[in-house]
């Protein structure tokens, strides 16, 4: 398999990995027990995404998507956010191998779980 040079820095050094402790949207997509997840982690304010980070188990292919995701939406407004598509990311990282296509899925299913997860908390918090 080959991946170009943008997809091999975002695997070999992912971008804003981790907890966010105070996080208040989170989404998970995958099975942790049985194969590749990542779970997203937004905190939110003023309508905009303040802070986003994610951990992962997958491929490199996975891990470069949801690194290159996360750099897409950091400081976007919610409706903006959540308009970025897989094919998105997989333009911005320069194109994914074909057999590899479907790794941009993950991180887009968790931003808008997440998405969605704020969204809920918020109107029964008010």
């Amino acid at each position: 398999m080959i991946y170009n040079k943008t997809i091999i820095e975002h695997f070999t050094n992912p971008r804003n990995t981790g907890i966010i402790e105070d996080a208040n949207g989170t989404g998970t997509v995958g099975d942790p027990d049985c194969g590749d997840f990542v779970k997203v982690y937004l905190l939110i304010k003023m309508n905009r995404l303040k802070n986003v980070s994610f951990e992962i188990c997958g491929c490199p292919a996975s891990i470069a998507a949801v690194s290159m995701l996360t750099e897409m939406v950091m400081g976007k407004t919610l409706d903006e956010a959540i308009a970025i598509t897989e094919s998105d990311v997989d333009k911005k990282l320069g194109g994914l191998p074909e057999s590899k296509k479907h790794c941009s899925n993950l991180g887009v299913g968790a931003l808008r779980k997440a998405v969605v997860n704020y969204l809920q908390q918020n109107r029964t918090n008010k």
